[in-house]
């Protein structure tokens, strides 16, 4: 059966365009406003998500996403209300992927059978757990897959012929490669100019199609992510610094938007941007 991954990707392809995948935070700063914010990315042209769940030791997130999971936890987010928003996205975009990044405390206190099984049925087809890496990820991989969910991991910059062998035997769906060290964010930009070598040494291991992260900040990223032979782009801090504008609140006080109206008319023209740079 083709997945919606596969789907998405072949019909891009058919297109001649990569796809541009943006990254935000479920509850951020309430589940109302998250899942607004959510519909109007996607109408405005993304072509997957990839949806976090609020933690509150975010290791490998900057200081942008960082925010965005604090603001969420301080407006009470819990991982119920996750899964509910993750149901009502699928069920306004049937065709739509929807990938989740989650911190590994989550499946280990939920039980991994269970963790995926509450995630499938609410829509994901996808997870990462960007704290787990290839190594460590059998039992995680083995309870995804038993649950109809793909497994993602990570390729890390510089990474070893074994990481690498093992992110391309264990990921499905997608493989997240890393455009560069350290922890997400746009304050160390996407060094573009060896994303070819990047892209072309993960392939050489076969694998799943890559969509790149970490840096991507603005088109030009994005044309250069397709440029290197990547199926597509990946983009969170671009996202949440815009969101971040418009919220009102510091921690420990929830957070409110204090203008929907304008945050989904500058996120909209940011998306529409970093789509149309897909184009091949």
């Amino acid at each position: 059966m083709t997945t919606r991954y596969e789907k998405a990707f072949a019909d891009l392809e058919a297109k001649n365009e990569g796809a541009f995948v943006p990254f935000l935070m479920l509850s951020d700063p309430t589940p109302a406003d998250a899942v607004e914010i959510i519909k109007t990315i996607v109408e405005a042209g993304a072509d997957a998500l990839e949806l976090g769940v609020p933690f509150s030791d975010p290791i490998a997130d900057g200081p942008t996403i960082q925010k965005s999971h604090v603001r969420a936890l301080d407006g009470g987010a819990t991982v119920n209300m996750v899964i509910d928003q993750v149901r009502q996205i699928r069920e306004a975009y049937t065709d739509l992927p929807i990938g989740m990044l989650i911190y590994s405390n989550v499946p280990f206190v939920r039980g991994l059978d269970n963790f995926y099984k509450e995630f499938h049925e609410a829509g994901a087809d996808s997870i990462l757990l960007p704290d787990v890496p290839v190594r460590e990820g059998k039992p995680f991989a083995d309870a995804a897959e038993a649950n109809g969910v793909d497994p993602i991991f990570i390729a890390p910059a510089q990474a070893s012929k074994e990481t690498l062998e093992g992110v391309a035997a264990r990921s499905k769906g997608y493989i997240y490669a890393v455009s560069r060290d350290g922890v997400t964010g746009t304050e160390k930009e996407s060094d573009t100019t060896g994303l070819k070598d990047v892209v072309d040494n993960v392939k050489s291991y076969g694998g799943a199609p890559i969509l790149l992260g970490f840096g991507i900040s603005n088109p030009q990223h994005v044309a250069d992510a397709i440029a290197a032979g990547a199926t597509g782009a990946i983009s969170g801090s671009a996202v949440a610094k815009i969101i971040d504008k418009y919220v009102e609140g510091e921690h420990p006080n929830p957070g409110r938007v204090t203008d929907m109206d304008g945050l989904k008319k500058e996120l909209t023209e940011f998306i529409s941007a970093m789509k149309a740079a897909t184009k091949k």
